[in-house]
C-alpha cells in the first residue's frame, strides 16, 4: 500500500506545568512550566498515525516554512490555559511539479490534511482529487460542492459540518466524539467510547485510521468503526498520541 499525505504540518509543543497563584500585577494565572513535549501535528500527525496502523509505504508534500502551535497546559487537569500558534505568515503556497503527478499517479490512498493556512488553494484541492485514485480530504476551510464532489471521501467534525450546512452528504463522515460518526445519515456508535482525557489529534487519528481500513476491506461500517476505535484511545491520553 502506498499512501500519499498532503497538506500543513506542524510541531505540536506541549508545555506542561502548574499555577499556584495569581499575578499581583494583573489577574491572571502566573504558569510554572515544568515539563515540555513536543511531535509532528497536523499533516504530520496524520503521517505518524498512518505508520503506526499500518506497514504502509508513506509519501508526504508539504509547506516550506515552520509552524508551532505551543499549548501551555496544567499537569494535574490538562486544564489548557493558552495556546500559542508561530509560524503561519511564512508558509508558501503549493506549486505544482512533474514529481508531485508522478507520486499522486503511485499512490493507492492520498490523504489531504488542508489546515486552511495558505499552503493549499481551492484549485489545487480538486486537481488532487481529480488525480487521485482513493482520496480523503479533512478540511478547516469553507467548502464548495466543486471541491468535495471529487474526492472518494471528506471528513469534518460537527462544528465544520454546520458551518458547511449546505453541502450535499453523500461522501461526507462526521465525527460526533464520545457517540461515534455520521455517514448518510446513519450514526456508528463508538464501540469502546473513553473518558476524554485530551481531543487534540483525534480527529487525524479517525482520517488516517478509516481511510487505510476501507482501502484494505472496501467496507465502509467496518472502516468508520476501526476508526471510531482508534480514536478513543487517543482521546483518553494526554497529548497529540498515536493509537
Amino acid at each position: 500500500m502506498k499512501v500519499l499525505v498532503i497538506g500543513e504540518t506542524c510541531v505540536d509543543k506541549f508545555v506542561y506545568g502548574e499555577v499556584n497563584r495569581i499575578s499581583p500585577e494583573a489577574p491572571v494565572p502566573v504558569f510554572i512550566p515544568l515539563e515540555i513535549k513536543t511531535n509532528p501535528g497536523m499533516a504530520g500527525n496524520t503521517i505518524a498515525n498512518v505508520k503506526a496502523i499500518t506497514n504502509a509505504s508513506v509519501m508526504n508534500i508539504v509547506q516550506d516554512g515552520d509552524i508551532t502551535k505551543t499549548r501551555y497546559v496544567d499537569r494535574k487537569t490538562n486544564h489548557m490555559f493558552l495556546r500559542v500558534d508561530e509560524g503561519e505568515n511564512n508558509v508558501k503556497p503549493f506549486e505544482w511539479t512533474m514529481p508531485i503527478d508522478m507520486a499522486l499517479g503511485l499512490a493507492d490512498i492520498v490523504i489531504v490534511s488542508d489546515y486552511n493556512k495558505g499552503f493549499l488553494s481551492n484549485a489545487d484541492l480538486k486537481e488532487i482529487a481529480r488525480k487521485s485514485i482513493v482520496s480523503i480530504l479533512d478540511s478547516k476551510r469553507k467548502l464548495t460542492s466543486d471541491i468535495i464532489e471529487g474526492f472518494t471521501f471528506v471528513k469534518l467534525n460537527e462544528s465544520e459540518r454546520n458551518n458547511n450546512s449546505s453541502l450535499d452528504n453523500s461522501n461526507i463522515i462526521t465525527t460526533l466524539g464520545s457517540r461515534g460518526a455520521e455517514y448518510r445519515n446513519v450514526i456508528y456508535p463508538s464501540p469502546n467510547p473513553q473518558q476524554t482525557i485530551d481531543v487534540s489529534g483525534a480527529g487525524d487519528t479517525f482520517t488516517a485510521s478509516f481511510i487505510v481500513k476501507y482501502f484494505e476491506t472496501n467496507d465502509i461500517e467496518t472502516a468508520i468503526k476501526f476508526a471510531n476505535e482508534k480514536s478513543s484511545i487517543v482521546v483518553s491520553k494526554r497529548g497529540v498520541v498515536t493509537p
